[in-house]
């Protein structure tokens, strides 16, 4: 039986870490979002992978120390979960999340952001569904926070109120927010600027690079978001091809 492996500040350097483990162009996003777990462990982050070569793995971080907008003292924030491709319908999800369980028994719960219906780079509900979690939160336009409690005293998380209403700080042009959390980031930030200039769009890039920042932010998804004129539009990651289907030409 294929193990679960936990990647740690001695392994980091020679482990992969799921995504864009052959892409080339998104080398130096695979080595920052290398750094970005390292410089989280000491908060208590957590990583762990199926130890084959394939997208199946979770991250979690105790909710006071997520990338997150929420309020869930004393509960495990979700980050990423994703079971891809061959290891789909095998009861690898299941058993990243005994792990996560596992490091929670002593917590009030864990606690995830998902999405209304099916949203690329949101985890699907359903699974969660299946494994006992209930909707506690809602924010504009579709996301969700789901939890499961393990305390019958647990409070309930919620969003925070600067994540409910999808609305930036920059009014005017595209403005888009990530943080080094995802291994795609960097690459298709600085390939959205060129597609910007050469549609017309002016556009501001804000990296949130703390905690504290993310935990402040106008939507739940920290990693990757992209607003218009104010207001938010997307989470998914934009290329020429999804710029075009998600931000309407400049006549």
């Amino acid at each position: 039986m294929t193990k679960l492996l936990k990647l740690t500040a001695e392994n980091i350097k020679s482990e992969h870490i799921c995504c864009a483990i052959s892409d080339k162009k998104c080398a130096s996003g695979y080595e920052a979002k290398k750094e970005w777990i390292k410089n989280q462990l000491k908060d208590g982050y957590v990583f762990i992978k199926l130890d084959v070569r394939g997208k199946v793995f979770i991250e979690y971080v105790p909710a006071e120390k997520a990338w997150v907008p929420v309020e869930a003292p004393g509960y495990m924030m979700i980050n990423c979960f994703w079971v891809s491709g061959q290891y789909k319908g095998q009861g690898h999800g299941k058993e990243l999340l005994e792990a996560c369980l596992k490091d929670t028994h002593n917590l009030n719960g864990i606690v995830t952001v998902t999405s209304e219906k099916k949203q690329p780079f949101l985890s699907d509900k359903g699974f969660f569904k299946k494994q006992g979690f209930v909707k506690c939160d809602q924010a504009a336009p579709w996301f969700e926070l789901w939890y499961l409690p393990l305390k019958s005293d647990a409070p309930t998380p919620k969003f925070k109120d600067c994540a409910r209403n999808a609305v930036c700080d920059i009014p005017n042009g595209l403005a888009v927010y990530y943080t080094n959390a995802c291994p795609f980031t960097e690459y298709y930030v600085e390939e959205l600027k060129q597609i910007a200039v050469k549609k017309g769009y002016p556009i501001h890039i804000v990296k949130l690079e703390t905690p504290e920042q993310a935990q402040n932010h106008f939507v739940p998804h920290t990693i990757y978001s992209v607003f218009l004129n104010g207001k938010f539009i997307t989470q998914h990651i934009l290329n020429e091809n999804y710029f075009d289907k998600f931000i309407p030409a400049i006549h």
